[in-house]
């Protein structure tokens, strides 16, 4: 599974899990900073991309739109990069095992 960081996410994160996650790249490593929601999501789809986001909106399109491309959704407020890195690692098994399910999104939250 290869990753797609969104904007809202630092690229070190991409740097970080591209060792675990083989291809893994940020938007703004693609040419894509500051782009529509609608051009990420066609080059994760056209590109064998998940993407990964802070934002609903992602979420929302694959509740309309289906998959692909799937869609990581990380539900946490202001924290730092070592705490969604973190929660990634700790989500590991979940994410890969959401690669072959037909789940659109996976929700990664902070335990409480």
């Amino acid at each position: 599974m290869k990753l797609l960081f969104d904007e809202n996410l630092s690229p070190r994160l991409a740097r970080i899990f591209e060792a675990l996650f083989p291809g893994t790249t940020h938007v703004s490593d693609c040419g894509l900073d500051a782009s529509s929601d609608d051009s990420i999501w066609r080059f994760a789809r056209e590109n064998g991309f998940s993407i990964v986001s802070k934002d609903s909106d992602f979420h929302d399109r694959g509740v309309l739109y289906g998959s692909p491309p799937k869609v990581i959704w990380i539900r946490v407020g202001n924290c730092s990069v070592a705490e969604i890195e973190q929660l990634l690692v700790r989500s590991q098994a979940a994410i890969e095992t959401f690669e072959d399910g037909p789940d659109t999104t996976l929700v990664v939250r902070r335990q409480t």
